[in-house]
């Protein structure tokens, strides 16, 4: 008898790709083979974004492909964010969906799959703030570099974001444990590892802090380059920095979300911190590593912005002088203090 397969498709960040590989790799250890396409697999998983409106739109229309082309007795399902975010509304929009799952729903889904399969449509949408997946083995997509998920979860709140929503407060894995997976994948053969999460320098397990975690990880032998995303400019403490010019691993780049550059929106935002203490972070950031190159996200027309704002955002892309930036307009998200706020 041939074994069922598996076909997982990706949306959003890099979480969303780690969180795809743990999801292949439980599927895997329960008799499922991955195939690079949709056609004629028996499981079609689309793992969500819900960042901005218009990738959840991206999702809904891709259902719609899956749904014209899938085979009789597919199952279907929507996993991630835009899943969390929206449970059973999933359902009613898309009748062919038969499993929503959200970030802290997959190790059970090899039964969810199972009760689809029998004809029971299953939502699984419950914080387990327990859960980092550690006995998990993932199924990496990459053979040289590997995504590893340090820290779930956000607690900043910042006034546009839903990420508070769909995944819920941060919780950081134990060092030991992200250290034991850094030299398995290393053992693997892989020479870069990137570290991950929401902010993922305010890491802490409980006894170690950020700072710790970059010298445990820098010392595992064959680790050549070490690097994570994505941080918060409150969060480079001098500790953190230190370890950063001194651990040789770690890569001479950090992307650094300013999302703008007025402070007046900055406060609207949330983004606790002022124009003039991010271009601080930036400034220490490269006097203790000489030739670091930052890159930034930026959101434009946010709720309020004025054109001298804009302004003030375009002074300091000059004078900070990015390598590169992802540059967004404002999109409203359901739930957000910002959608509240006059236009």
């Amino acid at each position: 008898m041939s074994r069922p397969t598996v076909y997982v498709e990706t949306y959003g960040c890099q979480m969303n790709v780690s969180d795809s590989e743990l999801m292949l790799g439980k599927l895997a250890a329960h008799g499922y083979d991955a195939v690079e396409k949709p056609d004629g697999a028996d499981v079609i998983l689309v793992n969500t974004c819900a960042i901005r409106d218009h990738a959840e739109q991206r999702v809904i229309g891709r259902l719609g492909e899956l749904k014209r082309n899938m085979k009789p007795g597919s199952i279907v399902g929507v996993t991630g964010c835009m899943a969390q975010r929206l449970g059973p509304v999933l359902l009613e929009k898309a009748k062919h969906v038969s499993v929503v799952i959200g970030p802290d729903g997959y190790r059970a889904l090899p039964a969810l799959i199972d009760g689809a399969r029998q004809g029971k449509r299953q939502i699984a949408t419950t914080f387990d703030l327990e859960e980092h997946y550690e006995d998990f083995q993932p199924r990496r997509f990459d053979k040289v570099k590997a995504w590893i998920p340090v820290q779930r979860g956000c607690d900043y709140k910042c006034t546009y974001c839903i990420v508070p929503t769909t995944r819920g407060p941060e919780r950081s894995r134990k060092l030991a444990d992200v250290v034991r997976e850094v030299e398995a994948v290393v053992a693997e053969g892989m020479t870069e590892v990137v570290l991950l999460g929401q902010t993922v320098n305010s890491y802490h397990d409980g006894e170690s802090g950020f700072a710790d975690l970059l010298r445990a990880v820098g010392k595992v032998d064959g680790l050549r380059r070490l690097r994570f995303t994505s941080p918060h400019p409150n969060d480079f403490s001098d500790p953190v920095i230190d370890a950063m010019a001194e651990v040789d691993a770690v890569c001479e780049h950090v992307h650094l979300p300013m999302q703008s550059g007025s402070s007046r929106i900055l406060k609207r935002m949330l983004r606790r911190y002022t124009r003039e203490e991010y271009v601080e972070c930036v400034a220490k950031l490269r006097a203790a590593i000489p030739g670091l190159c930052v890159t930034t996200d930026i959101i434009v027309g946010f709720p309020g912005e004025t054109d001298d704002d804009f302004e003030e955002t375009l002074a300091v892309v000059r004078e900070v002088g990015f390598a590169d930036g992802f540059t967004f307009k404002f999109s409203p998200r359901d739930g957000t203090p910002a959608t509240r706020m006059p236009a």
